[in-house]
C-alpha cells in the first residue's frame, strides 16, 4: 500500500528547504516501494539498491524542481527511481565483463612524425629543433599531445601565466622561422 500522497508532496517540499528530518521520513516511507520498482526493472538486488539510492540522492539535490501542480509526489519519486534503474540497466548492457584489451605496442607513427612527413612538416621539424628544449617540450605537449595549458601548469609545477607566455613566445619564434 503506497504512503499518503499528500504527505509525500509536503515532505518533498520540505526536502527542498534542506529539511533532513523530512528527507528521512520520505526515505522511510518510500524506500521499500521504490526498491521494489527498481528490482522489477533491473532484476538484480544490488543494482536495484543502487538505483534507489541514486534516486534519493537526486531527490535531495533536486527537490526544488518538484511542482505539485504538475504531478504528485508519488509520480515524482517513481519517475526518479525508474530513470535511475533504466540508466543502470543500459550501462550494464554496454559493459562487457572480464574484457581487458591486451597490452600491445602501438606501431603507428606518432602525431609529430605524421605532421613532419611532408616538405612543410620538415620545415616545422627544423624550426622546432631551433627552439630551446623547454619551449619545444611545451609546444609538443600542448599542440601534439593536446594538453590544455592548465594541465601543463599543474604537471610542470609552473604558474599558468608562465606556461602561456612561454608557449606564445615559442609560437612567435616558430612563425618567424617558418616565414624565413
Amino acid at each position: 500500500m503506497p504512503p499518503e500522497t499528500d504527505n509525500t508532496d509536503a515532505l518533498i517540499i520540505h526536502c527542498a528547504t534542506g529539511d533532513h528530518a523530512a528527507f528521512r521520513r520520505l526515505y522511510d516511507l518510500w524506500a521499500p516501494r521504490l526498491n521494489g520498482i527498481a528490482l522489477r526493472i533491473t532484476r538484480q538486488p544490488a543494482m536495484a539498491a543502487d538505483a534507489t539510492q541514486d534516486a534519493f540522492v537526486q531527490l535531495w539535490r533536486h527537490a526544488h524542481r518538484f511542482d505539485s501542480e504538475r504531478g504528485s509526489g508519488e509520480a515524482f519519486l517513481v519517475t526518479l527511481v525508474r530513470y535511475r534503474a533504466l540508466d543502470l540497466v543500459r550501462r550494464a548492457v554496454r559493459e562487457v565483463p572480464g574484457y581487458e584489451p591486451g597490452d600491445e605496442p602501438d606501431d603507428s607513427p606518432d602525431a609529430l612524425t605524421l605532421l613532419t612527413a611532408n616538405k612543410d612538416g620538415e620545415a616545422l621539424r627544423r624550426c622546432l629543433g631551433l627552439l630551446d628544449v623547454e619551449r619545444r617540450r611545451l609546444v609538443i605537449m600542448a599542440f601534439v599531445e593536446g594538453l590544455p595549458h592548465s594541465t601543463l601548469a599543474v604537471r610542470l609545477k609552473q604558474p599558468l601565466g608562465t606556461i602561456k607566455s612561454s608557449i606564445r613566445r615559442a609560437l612567435l619564434s616558430l612563425r618567424a622561422c617558418l616565414a624565413a
